[in-house]
């Protein structure tokens, strides 16, 4: 395995470890209603939590990795980033030809911070640098109009309306589709991105 430690201005991103403090995080994180409302699951109990990060770092050590769950902690709250706790999540699930699905989720703490921006940014930097990837994709939920905003300012643009891309609670949700292609990235640090390591 070859850990991932992703650094922007004010956040860092790197693999889970599976501590009862990051499980704590976890829980709080996807126990919370109003964070989990545009995700495709509902609220997580604390076990489920534990088998996520047991999961996530079973991922991390295949041997060809197709699939980055990683956490997103504030460089501000430790001196190293392995020693703060996260407070967000990020993800990369890796497809065919050169393309993968991105996403993020942040406590509600945190949110109007900026953050979810830096942490696509910091995802775009690391798929079309170290993974070469040509093609990145977002799915968005109709009604956040938030992730939307984020997304199309990182230059992503709008490709369709799924209809009934997900039933939840009883109803069936749309979905709108993004997408960024490896030569329409134009990153904070250039068409490579933000650096990987230290």
């Amino acid at each position: 395995m070859v850990p991932v430690r992703l650094t922007g201005p004010r956040l860092a991103i790197r693999e889970y470890h599976h501590t009862p403090e990051e499980l704590d995080a976890l829980h709080a994180l996807y126990s919370d209603p109003e964070v989990t409302r545009y995700l495709p699951f509902e609220p997580r109990d604390r076990e489920t939590c534990a088998d996520q990060i047991e999961l996530y770092l079973e991922e991390a050590m295949a041997e060809e990795r197709h699939t980055y769950r990683l956490a997103v902690v504030r460089r501000e709250d430790a001196e190293d980033p392995e020693d703060a706790l996260p407070v967000a999540h990020a993800s990369l699930t890796l497809g065919t030809y050169r393309s993968a699905y991105l996403g993020y989720v942040l406590s509600r703490p945190v949110w109007g911070r900026g953050y979810a921006g830096e942490i696509a940014g910091l995802l775009c930097g690391f798929s079309f640098g170290a993974l070469g990837l040509h093609r990145l994709a977002a799915r968005v939920d109709v009604e956040n109009a938030a992730s939307a905003k984020v997304l199309t300012r990182l230059g992503f643009r709008l490709e369709g309306h799924v209809r009934h891309d997900l039933y939840k609670g009883g109803v069936w949700r749309d979905s709108y589709q993004y997408a960024l292609l490896a030569d329409e990235w134009t990153g904070p640090s250039g068409p490579s991105g933000p650096r990987q390591g230290g």
